[in-house]
């Protein structure tokens, strides 16, 4: 039996392709021989003939066979181009580029071995006969995904696996980082605090009575609008006189934050958590370059 490597599928549709190939060449054959017994039924009728008389029988009778044959090989070609545009259709459907080496065609030694498959192995039980003639190409997203591609999705899904694993892996050292991020921030915040509270509480005191006195004073000016324009006067003069009041004591008290922040500053404990603050930063921005390698932005 002869081996070209199918599976059982695509062998019969080998041997459904080559009894079509036979059937025509049967009939072709056929319509050659009608074109002999006509020429001998229609002309052959006298005992002797002359040159020129046999000459014109002969040219006829090529004219005929020579249209019988190129009309056979036109359509065997045609017939061989339906058949790819129905496999490269298939292959498209999966984004597959099936590829053909046109100097195969003429290799001897696999066309004795398409002969002896002819010969041998097409010659199969009646009952398979009628099993595989009733078969037709099937599309290949009607009958399963192939092997290869089987193969090619399992190594996607596996990769796409890998990917979603290490994206995981990244984000989670990314929130560890910002994590740690915040509350370096929050003991910062803390610590500014702390040792701010203590110069700072006589000025809060101070503003938040003043704006107390404000609120109080807006409190009236909105009661009083239906009052004499006197006490109206009067009343937005304090009103400006105590915010003027509210700005310069909020003035003095911005000065009196940047003077502690500049001497915090210059403490170790600040700079230590500046320092590490800065790390932290440049492991966040690190994390994000990788990250964007396998989730860019759009």
């Amino acid at each position: 039996m002869a081996d070209f490597g199918f599976n059982e599928h695509h062998q019969s549709e080998i041997i459904n392709y080559m009894r079509f190939a036979r059937s025509k060449r049967l009939l072709r054959l056929k319509a050659i021989d009608s074109c002999f017994e006509e020429l001998k039924d229609s002309r052959l009728v006298e005992d002797t003939y002359t040159v020129d008389e046999v000459r014109d029988m002969l040219d006829g009778l090529q004219m005929v066979v020579r249209g019988e044959v190129e009309m056979e090989l036109i359509n065997t070609a045609h017939t061989n181009v339906l058949l790819l545009r129905q496999l490269f259709s298939q292959a498209e459907k999966f984004y597959l580029r099936l590829q053909s080496d046109v100097s195969e065609l003429e290799n001897r030694e696999l066309l004795e071995q398409v002969a002896e498959f002819e010969k041998t192995d097409f010659k199969i039980t009646n009952k398979l006969n009628q099993e595989t003639s009733k078969l037709k190409l099937a599309p290949l997203n009607e009958g399963g995904v192939s092997e290869l591609l089987n193969k090619e999705i399992a190594k996607l899904q596996e990769d796409n696996n890998k990917l979603k694993s290490r994206l995981r892996t990244l984000e989670s050292q990314a929130m560890s980082v910002l994590d740690e991020k915040a509350k370096l921030e929050r003991t910062l915040k803390d610590l500014q605090r702390t040792q701010g509270e203590q110069k700072l509480s006589a000025q809060t005191k101070e503003i938040n009575n003043l704006e107390d006195t404000v609120a109080a004073l807006t409190e009236d000016y909105e009661r009083s609008l239906s009052a004499n324009e006197a006490t109206q006067k009067e009343l937005k003069e304090s009103l400006i006189t105590a915010k003027h009041e509210l700005l310069r004591v909020q003035e003095q008290l911005s000065l009196a934050e940047k003077e502690l922040e500049k001497k915090f500053q210059q403490t170790a404990a600040y700079r230590n958590m500046k320092e590490i603050l800065t790390k932290k930063n440049e492991q966040i921005k690190e994390i994000r370059k990788r990250l964007q390698k396998y989730e860019p932005d759009d």
